[in-house]
């Protein structure tokens, strides 16, 4: 304990702010001694695209972090907007900094994080993980520590590797080697639900959310196919895009049951119904989603009336790291697990995988990334980017990450400079 902090003071902290008392301990011996001094931001591009954005204290120290990136409409607009309302504030006071952000503004009623209209959510998330890399950063501790510390030393993340033609058995089989040689050694693949064309399919309508009694047994086939050819040593999530209703929905769990997938993702509309309850009830495949939904606003409907059974939060979206360490919390109480939407860059993955680590009943972490692109160089790391399906997680201060300028300059958007 610090000897300038006195016990009443100590337990005072512990009891008031359980999730924080950690981070509260280490950064009270010089709270208010540094000051936000800059927000930067920039925008890479190639088939996506990927916000950036840069938390800068006075001394130069800072803290790095990605925005939502495709669709990227707007984002970079809102962090710059909210730039002059954080200049000159303790970047150690993240939970206050996050709760009141845009508190000041012009023409403002409620702030940009409290679901009103003025929600900038996607800004948000993207400066309040920067912040938690620079805190980490100033008191010289790794972020994931700052979080309650590690329940996993590496996190597994999967990747998106798909047969050619899932009813082809040898293209099953070709695929199945291929992805079993990949260097990055994923174990886990999403795998999304393929229609059948009008022309050929009279059944098949592009107005509805039903699948034809033929695109039901392809499903079927296309899957266990996959299925045969990748063996049981790995997993398999079946990708939708909340296109179905919910008869279509539980028929759909009924097609892929025999595989075991690890989840069936995003199968209804985004937000919660009574149809998400009914689906959960009959399906025997767990049912995953949350990637479009913030705030534990968003997912409380979901936990209350148990209407899915893996949580899957998008941190870009959700409201960073402790509020969505927050929302796995209150998961916990329910007893499900969390995995993470991630199709950012690897600036992204890496710091959902150091939050990943601090969550107890986490599965999976997605990534677009580890294919030995320019994007497996975007960060300067010491070892293996992925190794064996798994990232690990270092113990240098903050993210324990930085930039390649040399790739992020190769592969800035149109119109921009290096951090702005």
């Amino acid at each position: 304990m610090n000897p300038t902090m006195s016990r009443r003071k100590f337990l005072g902290l512990v009891s008031a702010t359980p999730l924080l008392a950690h981070f509260n301990l280490l950064a009270e011996p010089i709270k208010h001694r540094h000051k936000i001094s800059d927000i930067q931001c920039m925008v890479l591009s190639s088939e996506r695209t990927y916000t950036l954005v840069k938390v800068v204290a006075d001394g130069g120290i800072y803290g790095i972090a990605e925005a939502y990136g495709s669709p990227s409409i707007g984002t970079k607009e809102q962090i710059l907007k909210l730039k002059p309302l954080l200049i000159g504030k303790d970047p150690l006071g993240i939970d206050a900094i996050y709760t009141y952000l845009g508190r000041g503004g012009d023409s403002l009623s409620g702030t940009r994080t409290d679901g009103s209209a003025h929600n900038l959510m996607r800004a948000a998330s993207g400066i309040e993980m920067a912040l938690w890399d620079l805190a980490g950063k100033i008191l010289g501790v790794p972020t994931t520590t700052l979080l309650g510390g590690e329940f996993r030393e590496k996190v597994r993340v999967y990747d998106h590797a798909t047969p050619r033609d899932m009813l082809d058995k040898a293209s099953c089989r070709e695929w199945a080697h291929k992805v079993k040689s990949d260097p990055s050694g994923f174990t886990a693949h999403k795998i999304g639900v393929n229609n059948t064309d009008p022309a050929t399919d009279r059944a098949r309508d592009l107005g509805n959310r039903v699948l034809t009694t033929r695109e039901l047994s392809e499903v079927r086939q296309g899957f266990e196919n996959c299925r045969e050819a990748i063996g049981w040593e790995h997993d398999l999530m079946v990708h939708c895009h909340w296109e179905y209703d919910l008869r279509t929905s539980i028929q759909l769990a009924q097609a892929i049951e025999s595989i075991k997938p690890l989840w069936l993702e995003d199968p209804l509309g985004v937000d919660y119904s009574g149809s998400w309850k009914r689906l959960v009830e009959a399906s025997n495949v767990p049912i995953c989603t949350g990637e479009n939904l913030e705030r534990r606003e968003g997912f409380n409907d979901f936990l209350v009336n148990q209407a899915l059974d893996i949580l899957n939060p998008d941190l870009r979206n959700s409201g960073g790291f402790l509020e969505t360490k927050r929302i796995a919390d209150l998961a916990d109480v329910y007893r499900l697990p969390i995995a993470t939407h991630n199709t950012g860059s690897q600036l992204n993955t890496w710091a959902t995988c150091q939050w990943a680590a601090s969550i107890r009943d986490f599965i999976a972490c997605e990534t677009i990334t580890g294919r030995g692109g320019w994007m497996d160089q975007l960060l300067q790391l010491d070892g293996p980017y992925i190794d064996g399906g798994f990232i690990r997680l270092n113990d240098k201060p903050g993210l324990g990450v930085e930039l390649n300028p040399d790739v992020v300059k190769a592969h800035l958007a149109e119109g921009e400079t290096w951090w702005g």
